[in-house]
């Protein structure tokens, strides 16, 4: 059976770092999603910093769910490629040093033509990365939305295996008017990450909306991800306009209630 794993994507709640963390723990959640240009930086990570935050996790009975490490372009782009990439594994060292083995960040937009010189970059580039993943014990984990399940398959087929994972956002899928329920079936086996994040249609226009309010359909999605044996967290991340706290908190229960 699937155990949730709460996490909140620890942004989302808008207050300086120590507060945020204090207030997730209170909210009920399990993990943080933190940001590792923001909130953290793998050149200021020393080993006493590392401890010390490990410490103040414990102590608030929270654990580290994922990196987020968004970088400007993707690794489709060669422009400033080099760097990076060394950028995204240093965050992937610190990942792991920090008790996860999931960084996410956006790839760019797969390319439609395998013979095309921005496929051919990023095939390399990810491959790269993922044979940093092996020595490193983090990978490297695509946010979904930009095009459909079966097209970020079609990538992932070509790289070694375990070279990239899957962060399953359905929200964003249902914006950008992809089918859900069929990406998930393409992406199953390689989700490493779910982002409870729901969206509705309206008058071809795709909004985000308040978890459980949206048109996603999660015993579908939820029973994919069991049928694969996923350990992973289902996390809350919600932009809002209103109260950040009372929303991320509703957002939580929501999860705890769903699985009852």
């Amino acid at each position: 059976m699937l155990q949730l794993k709460k996490g909140l994507r620890l942004e989302c709640l808008r207050q300086p770092f120590k507060q945020a963390l204090a207030t997730a723990s209170r909210l009920g959640a399990d993990g943080v999603e933190i940001n590792g240009r923001s909130q953290l930086r793998p050149a200021e990570m020393s080993r006493t910093a590392v401890r010390h935050l490990a410490k103040t996790l414990a102590d608030l009975n929270l654990k580290i769910c994922a990196i987020h490490f968004p970088t400007r372009r993707g690794y489709d782009v060669l422009e400033d490629l080099d760097r990076r990439i060394d950028a995204t594994k240093a965050a992937m060292t610190m990942a792991y040093e920090l008790g996860t083995n999931v960084v996410i960040n956006q790839i760019g937009a797969v390319p439609d033509d395998p013979q095309c010189d921005r496929w051919v970059t990023m095939v390399q580039a990810l491959t790269d990365l993922g044979n940093h993943a092996q020595k490193a014990g983090a990978w490297l984990v695509a946010q979904t939305g930009s095009e459909d399940g079966e097209t970020l398959k079609g990538l992932i087929d070509a790289l070694p295996p375990m070279a990239l994972g899957v962060d399953f956002n359905p929200g964003e899928l249902l914006i950008n008017g992809y089918s859900v329920n069929d990406s998930m079936k393409f992406l199953g086996p390689h989700v490493m990450s779910f982002r409870a994040r729901d969206a509705v249609r309206d008058q071809g226009r795709g909004l985000a909306v308040q978890l459980g309010r949206g048109s996603i359909e999660w015993a579908p999605l939820l029973g994919i991800l069991e049928e694969h044996e996923y350990q992973g967290y289902v996390t809350v991340d919600r932009q809002t306009d209103g109260d950040p706290v009372e929303e991320c908190g509703q957002s939580l229960e929501f999860l705890t209630n769903m699985f009852e």
